[in-house]
């Protein structure tokens, strides 16, 4: 079995109720996915999106620190993996927004979008995670 390769493309800590962070991750995201040349403009876009929704719901809804790290996996077809790491044991739960809602939608998006997303625990909290293809290496 070929062992995989594997870089980091972002590795942040975020401080509690720090929204602007979110800006922040998906402009420094943006900027390294597109020096690696990683998948097409359209994934990326999503990687961003799928990104700032997970950043986002790891700091409105646990009101503590979060983590949020992105690899690129370059065995065979690279991937990236994008989680997002809370310290609050709950796990998420998927709402349906109404048409008017401005939120409840980020794991709907999540779902969706990704090609494989998950929850796992981890110590005291949890990682949400999704993976993206983005062609040949």
């Amino acid at each position: 079995m070929a062992a995989q390769r594997a870089e980091s493309v972002l590795s942040k800590r975020l401080r509690r109720a720090d929204l602007t962070a979110v800006a922040d991750v998906r402009a420094t995201l943006r900027e390294r996915l597109r020096r690696r040349a990683w998948g097409e403009r359209e994934l990326a876009d999503i990687a961003e999106l799928l990104t700032s929704e997970l950043v986002t719901n790891a700091l409105v809804h646990t009101g503590r620190d979060a983590e949020v790290t992105a690899t690129l996996e370059r065995s065979g077809p690279s991937r990236l993996r994008v989680e997002v790491r809370d310290y609050v044991e709950h796990r998420p739960v998927q709402r349906t927004a109404d048409g008017e809602a401005t939120g409840g939608r980020g794991l709907m998006l999540v779902q969706s979008l990704a090609d494989a997303w998950g929850v796992r625990a981890v110590g005291a909290g949890k990682i949400v995670w999704f993976e993206l293809g983005g062609g040949p290496a």
